[in-house]
C-alpha cells in the first residue's frame, strides 16, 4: 500500500465545478497532475511544493498527504489492517493528539464515527509495533488531521497538511447573512478572468458586496498575496518530517511578494451595499485581510448604481445577490434583478457583468444575455456564473429613456411585453372594481383570480399591500415558462399597483395534507390591522398558508353582523374569530367560539380584544367541533359552521371531508339552534352538493349567490352558503 516513488503523493479536495480550475491552480504552482476527480484531484509534488500549495491555492478546500490507497477494504478488520501496515511512525510525534475525518460507508461501517474509530485503531496498531506510545484523540484542537475516504471498498488514507479547509483564510469574522465561501469566491474571479484584468489594471465592483468576500479575494489576487499568508498555524508543522528551513524560505517569500504586491497593485476595487451592517463587516474583514487601502466601500442602493468617478475604464462589475431561497424574497429579487440590469445598461456600457446566482431566472430579469455560463454549487445549491458583457453605448446616438446618463434616480426597469400585458390586466380590473371600491369603503379585496389561466395566480389587496397566491400548475406546463411568467407577473404588480416590491408579499398554494396544512410559512411575526366595516382585524401576509381573513367570506360575516342583534352566536371551526367580532359588533348578546388550533384562538382573542370586546361574554373554547357538538349543552340563536373542506389534523379523532361528513355536522349544530334561529353553513368545498335528506328535515334556502361581492364575482363556486333553520 505505501508509495515508494520519492514526490509525495496528495489528494486536493475543492469545491464542486471547481475541479479544472483547481487543476490549472496546482500544475502552475508546480505539481504534477496525476487524475481529476469529483470535486478534487490526484497530484504529486516534493515538499516544497506540497507546502506552497498549502500557502498559495486559493481554490482548495483540503491538501491531504496520501500514504496509501488500497482496495477490497469493505470490512474494520481489513480496514485496520491496511491502515496499520502505513508509516506512521515516519510521520507522527509522541504526545501529539489526533482526529480522523472519514468520509463513506460500507455494508460494515454506516457511520462515519465508527469508521474514523478504526482508522484510528488501525494507526494505534502501527505505533504499536514500533514501540511507540499510544495517542490521545481530540477532536476539537488536534496536533495532527488524519484523512480517510471509502468507497466501494477503496480506501484513501493520509494526513491533513493544513488541518482545516483552506477557504479559511482568516479575515472573515464579520460574515454576514448567506456568506460566499472565500475558496468559491476566488473561483468565480477566476472565471471571470479577473487575474488578468488586474494586470491590466482594470476597475471591480461588487454592488451587493455584503460582508466583501469577492472584494477581497480580489484584492488578494491584485497584490500578489497568498491566501494563506496570517495563517497561524499549519499542521504539517507537528510532522516528524518537518522542514523548517524549507518553510521559512517559502514564507519569507510570500510576504516579500505581499509587500511588493501592495505597492503595485494597479486596479481599485468599490464596494456598495444597502445594509450599514454589512459595509462595516466588510470594512473590519478588509482591515484583517491586510488590503484596506485597496478597496473603498460606501453605503448605497443598486437603484442609485453608478461607476465610480475614478473608474476611468470599464472593466468588471461581479456580485453574488441573494436568490431567493425562501418563497416571500421573490417580489422584492424580481425588482432588485431588473434594477440592477437597468443601472448596467445605462451607465456601465463596455463593462463585464459576472453574476452568480442559484436563480437563473431571476438572472434573466437583468435584461443582459449571458455569453458564457459556468455550473457550481454554493453548498447544498446548484449555482451560476452567468458572463455578459454590458453593451458599449454609440456616443453619436441620440439619447433614450433606456441609455440616457441620467442622475441616480428611482426609475424602475422597463417591463416585458408580457409583464405590460399583466400590468394591463391590473389596472383593468382596478379600474372595473373602482365604483364599488369608494361606495364600500374596502381596502382589502380580490383584484386577480387566473383571470388568464397562463397566469395562474390570485392576487389580493391589503390597503398598501399586495398578497400573491400562485396556484400549483398541472405537469402539462412547461415548469420554466410558469416561473418566468411568475417573474414577470412580480416585476409587473409594483408598476400596476403603485406598491415597493417589499409590500408584496409572496407564496405557493397547493393541496395541502397532513402536518402541511399547520405547517408555518415563515417566522417573521409580522402582522397588521385592517378594517372591515366596523371591525378591526388582525392579519399576516407572512407566516401562515392563509392570511387571517377570508375575503370571499366578505358578505357572509356582513350578513352575521346584520343578524346578530341580541342573539346568543355559536361560530364553529371559527378560524381566527373575525364573524365573531362582527356578530358581536352587531349586537349579540354573548357568542362562543370554537376551534381545535391554539394559534387560531389566540388570534381570535388577539382580535376580540383589538375591538374592546368583553372576553367573559365572548369566550373561545378549544375542542374538535364535532366532539363538542356531540357533548355540548345550552342552544344559540344564530350559528356560523364554516367547516375545512378536508382536514386530517393530528389533534381530531378521525378525517373530516366535507362532502361526506356535513349532513352529521349539520345535524349536530341544529341540535344546539333554539326555535326561530339560524344556521348559517358555508363551505369552500367547489362540487359541493346539499345531502337531500337536509332539506326534507330542515327549511334551507341557498344563499350562495348573496354572499359575493364584485371582487369574487368571477368564481361562483369560490363557496356555497345556506340559511337553515327548523321547520314550523
Amino acid at each position: 500500500m505505501k508509495d515508494d516513488n520519492s514526490l509525495l503523493s496528495l489528494y486536493i479536495t475543492c469545491p464542486w465545478g471547481v475541479e479544472p480550475l483547481l487543476a490549472e491552480e496546482v500544475a502552475e504552482l508546480g505539481a504534477e497532475i496525476q487524475k481529476t476527480t469529483v470535486a478534487g484531484l490526484h497530484a504529486r509534488a516534493d515538499l516544497a511544493t506540497a507546502y506552497r500549495l498549502c500557502l498559495w491555492s486559493r481554490l482548495a478546500n483540503r491538501v491531504i498527504l496520501t500514504l496509501g490507497r488500497e482496495s477490497g477494504c469493505d470490512t474494520p478488520e481489513a480496514i485496520v489492517t491496511a491502515v496499520s501496515q502505513l508509516p506512521w511512525a515516519e510521520k507522527l510525534r509522541d504526545g501529539h493528539t489526533l482526529a480522523v475525518d472519514f468520509h463513506g460507508q460500507s455494508a460494515a461501517i454506516r457511520h462515519t464515527r465508527f469508521g474514523a474509530q478504526v482508522i484510528k485503531d488501525g494507526v494505534v496498531e502501527a505505533l504499536a509495533a514500533a514501540g511507540r506510545p499510544r495517542p490521545q484523540v481530540d477532536l476539537g484542537q488536534p496536533d495532527v488531521r488524519l484523512y480517510a475516504n471509502l468507497h466501494k471498498g477503496q480506501l484513501l488514507v493520509g494526513i491533513d497538511l493544513v488541518g482545516a479547509s483552506l477557504h479559511q483564510r482568516g479575515y472573515r469574522r464579520d460574515v454576514g447573512h448567506a456568506p460566499l465561501k472565500e475558496n468559491l469566491a476566488a473561483a468565480l474571479l477566476v472565471r471571470a478572468g479577473w487575474p488578468a484584468r488586474a494586470k491590466r489594471g482594470e476597475p471591480l465592483v461588487d454592488p451587493m458586496c455584503g460582508a466583501g468576500t469577492l472584494l477581497i479575494e480580489a484584492a488578494m489576487m491584485a497584490a500578489d498575496i497568498a491566501p494563506q499568508l496570517t495563517r497561524e498555524r499549519f499542521a504539517f508543522e507537528r510532522l516528524a518530517d518537518f522542514d523548517p528551513a524549507l518553510w521559512q524560505t517559502l514564507a519569507r517569500e510570500a510576504k516579500v511578494r505581499a509587500d511588493l504586491g501592495r505597492r503595485r497593485a494597479r486596479s481599485r476595487l468599490w464596494g456598495f451595499d444597502q445594509s450599514p451592517q454589512a459595509i462595516a463587516a466588510a470594512r473590519s474583514n478588509a482591515m484583517r485581510a491586510g488590503i484596506p487601502a485597496l478597496i473603498e466601500l460606501a453605503g448605497a442602493a443598486v437603484k442609485g448604481l453608478t461607476p465610480p468617478a475614478e473608474a476611468t475604464t470599464p472593466g468588471l462589475v461581479i456580485t453574488n445577490p441573494p436568490y431567493g431561497e425562501r418563497l416571500g424574497e421573490l417580489p422584492e429579487l424580481v425588482a432588485l434583478y431588473g434594477d440592477l440590469g437597468q443601472r448596467l445598461k445605462q451607465h456601465f456600457g463596455g463593462w463585464q457583468l459576472a453574476l452568480f446566482t442559484g436563480n437563473p431566472d431571476l438572472g434573466h430579469r437583468l435584461g443582459l444575455r449571458a455569453h458564457k455560463q459556468y455550473a457550481f454549487k454554493n453548498g447544498p445549491l446548484d449555482c451560476k456564473l452567468l458572463l455578459a458583457d454590458v453593451a458599449a453605448r454609440d456616443p453619436e446616438a441620440p439619447a433614450t429613456a433606456s441609455t440616457a446618463q441620467t442622475p441616480a434616480t428611482d426609475a424602475s426597469a422597463p417591463l416585458s411585453e408580457g409583464a405590460q400585458m399583466f400590468a394591463n390586466r391590473l389596472q383593468k380590473n382596478r379600474k372595473r372594481l373602482a365604483k364599488w371600491l369608494k361606495q364600500s369603503g374596502e381596502r382589502c379585496y380580490r383584484l386577480y383570480d387566473a383571470d388568464m389561466p397562463e397566469y395562474a395566480l390570485a392576487i389580493d389587496v391589503y390597503g398598501h399591500r399586495v398578497h400573491v397566491q400562485e396556484y400549483a400548475a398541472p405537469r402539462s406546463v412547461d415548469a420554466d415558462k410558469a416561473q418566468r411568467r411568475l417573474l414577470d407577473a412580480l416585476s409587473a404588480i409594483p408598476a400596476a399597483l403603485d406598491v415597493r416590491p417589499e409590500q408584496i408579499h409572496y407564496k405557493q398554494r397547493e393541496r395541502q395534507s397532513g402536518k402541511a396544512q399547520y405547517r408555518k410559512q415563515s417566522d417573521s411575526g409580522e402582522r397588521f390591522v385592517i378594517e372591515e366595516g366596523p371591525a378591526k382585524l388582525w392579519v399576516n401576509l407572512t407566516d401562515y398558508l392563509d392570511t387571517g381573513l377570508f375575503l370571499d367570506h366578505r358578505p357572509v360575516r356582513r350578513l352575521l353582523r346584520e343578524r346578530a342583534a341580541d342573539k346568543r352566536f355559536l361560530n364553529l371551526f371559527c378560524y381566527t374569530g373575525t364573524a365573531t367580532v362582527h356578530a358581536a359588533l352587531g349586537g349579540a348578546s354573548d357568542s362562543l367560539s370554537v376551534d381545535l388550533s391554539n394559534t387560531y384562538l389566540d388570534w381570535a382573542r388577539d382580535n376580540l380584544a383589538l375591538n374592546q370586546l368583553d372576553p367573559g361574554r365572548h369566550r373561545v373554547v378549544r375542542d374538535d367541533c364535532l366532539r363538542w357538538l356531540e357533548t355540548a349543552g345550552g342552544s344559540f340563536d344564530l350559528i356560523f359552521l364554516d367547516p375545512p373542506t378536508f382536514s386530517n389534523s393530528k389533534k381530531m379523532a378521525g378525517t373530516l371531508d366535507i362532502q361526506r361528513d356535513h349532513v352529521r355536522l349539520v345535524e349536530l349544530a341544529m341540535a344546539r339552534l333554539a326555535p326561530g334561529g339560524e344556521l348559517i353553513f358555508s363551505n369552500n368545498q367547489q362540487r359541493f352538493k346539499l345531502d337531500p335528506a337536509l332539506s326534507a328535515r330542515f327549511a334551507v334556502t341557498e344563499i350562495t349567490a348573496q354572499t359575493f361581492d364584485p371582487d369574487f364575482s368571477r368564481r361562483a363556486n369560490l363557496h356555497h352558503c345556506f340559511s337553515i333553520r327548523h321547520r314550523e
